[in-house]
């Protein structure tokens, strides 16, 4: 993604979110009771210290719990309705005050604990204190949460809002800890059974086109022609969508009808080339497969989904014969460097073969310039150059075999989180193909390689077993080659 087309999606994404805000401010009018709140006024768009005792007292309005289910609910949109009227600074720290103002209180867990401890062999003693130190470890911010989640929309605001502090978690362990506290609350609450798959087309309503321009996080979208291009006869776009989050798409999967498994998304995504007759393709390639709620990330919706797409098309082709992705490979560069850089170890002595050095041999510029995978890596343009280009063809697909087959997470996932998800949704690694990505986000991320994952389709489960089961990775003869050597 260059950095113009990060920005407009950031900008698409903030207007999108403006309105999600302005639009359950208004949804909401209507449940709260505005006038009866503690605060005399909506506070400052920064949240000023003037208004946060008001502010606290809001929060401890709603855990009194007072009254019916009515007053409930109008107690919680007047306290969302708070957070929805402030700037991100303010946002920020309303959350710092649900934070650490109604966490755990750890003297009661003390307390809990001692009585616990006490109840000895008692069997209905220490239930009793089993409940009640069960009851001490919930911090009285998670019945806040559950309260506005309670409201229309009120799922929908609650994964925008962690959406934002998987942003501000980073240097603030009370704002992390209640990032944690919601993703479990989200889990919860999101059954991945309900999960819709809907086909998008050039005739959908403008609003949910505009959303497929902010969530494309693969290849951006350009302009409204590019995006026609996507939605053209040869190709399919679909998204899968949540009851609790009607129109708002979770995944959105960008399919192209081609002949052969394609091996360039430059090409691939070329405006100028000719519609081709969906009849007469025998591939499907799946080039952009985006995740498109940020605030859901860490939930899984489950494997199969590509197997649901796949069946989609396959009853809509009969003409199809192969199921393929084209797909960036995010973390091969940063793996890479990251092995290059670590400090007191030879490692390109323990990566590279004595071919490899030769290859990397001929890109000195002079004989006492040492040859090493990492300088011509740093080179700038070096995919332009034929000669660097040409000792990085010998090395690099090698290595990223590698990465790919073998790498692993704690848990014997796969290191690479494309990899991971088309694993889990049992594909195989088919095919590595070289300078497939040369825009300046492929190059920065993979040295421009791409990978194919093929889904054969009396192979899936059993693909998906030996994954998830025994952590093996599936591979084609052309991957196995390439590590052997």
């Amino acid at each position: 993604m260059t950095e113009l087309n990060a920005r407009e999606s950031e900008i698409t994404r903030a207007s999108l979110l403006n309105r999600t805000m302005q639009n359950l401010r208004e949804a909401w009018r209507d449940v709260a009771d505005w006038g009866g709140g503690l605060l005399p006024a909506a506070p400052g768009p920064h949240l000023p210290e003037k208004d946060i005792d008001g502010l606290r007292a809001q929060m401890r309005n709603c855990l009194e719990g007072r009254g019916g289910e009515v007053s409930a609910r109008a107690r919680a949109a007047q306290l969302g309705r708070i957070y929805l009227a402030l700037n991100a600074r303010g946002r920020k720290r309303f959350l710092q005050i649900l934070a650490t103002e109604f966490d755990i209180d750890r003297k009661a867990v003390d307390r809990a604990v001692a009585k616990l401890q006490q109840a000895g062999d008692d069997a209905e003693e220490r239930a009793k204190a089993e409940r009640t130190l069960r009851q001490a470890l919930q911090p009285p911010r998670l019945r806040l949460l559950t309260q506005l989640n309670a409201l229309p929309e009120g799922f929908h605001f609650l994964v925008d809002l962690r959406a934002e502090l998987l942003n501000w978690r980073k240097d603030d362990p009370a704002l992390a800890a209640l990032e944690r506290d919601l993703l479990s609350l989200l889990t919860s609450w999101f059954d991945v059974g309900f999960l819709e798959l809907r086909r998008i087309t050039w005739d959908s309503p403008a609003s949910l086109l505009e959303k497929l321009f902010a969530y494309e996080a693969v290849h951006p979208i350009k302009d409204w022609e590019d995006l026609k291009n996507r939605l053209s006869a040869d190709r399919r776009c679909f998204a899968f969508f949540h009851p609790r989050m009607a129109d708002e798409p979770l995944i959105i999967v960008q399919v192209a009808m081609v002949h052969g498994i394609a091996d360039n998304v430059q090409t691939l995504l070329d405006e100028s080339a000719p519609v081709l007759d969906p009849a007469e393709a025998d591939t499907a390639i799946f080039y952009s497969i985006s995740n498109a709620q940020e605030g859901l990330g860490g939930i899984s919706f489950g494997n199969f989904l590509i197997k649901r797409v796949v069946d989609e098309l396959a009853v809509e082709f009969k003409n199809l014969k192969t199921f393929a992705t084209l797909s960036p490979i995010p973390g091969f560069r940063a793996w890479l460097d990251r092995k290059l850089g670590e400090p007191g170890k030879d490692v390109e002595a323990e990566l590279l073969t004595p071919t490899d050095h030769k290859a990397l041999a001929v890109t000195a510029r002079t004989s006492d310039e040492p040859a090493s995978l990492k300088t011509v890596l740093q080179t700038p343009n070096w995919s332009r150059k034929p000669e660097l280009a040409k000792a990085l063809k010998q090395i690099l697909p090698r290595l990223c075999a590698s990465y790919l087959a073998k790498e692993k997470r704690e848990g014997g996932i796969a290191y690479d989180r494309v990899a991971h998800f088309h694993l889990s949704n049992g594909a195989r690694i088919e095919r590595l193909n070289w300078l497939a990505d040369t825009s300046e986000n492929g190059l920065r991320q993979s040295a421009g390689l791409m990978v194919n994952y093929l889904y054969k389709l009396n192979e899936i489960e059993t693909n998906h077993e030996a994954y998830r089961g025994e952590g093996k990775v599936m591979t084609s003869s052309a991957i196995r080659g390439l590590l052997k050597t």
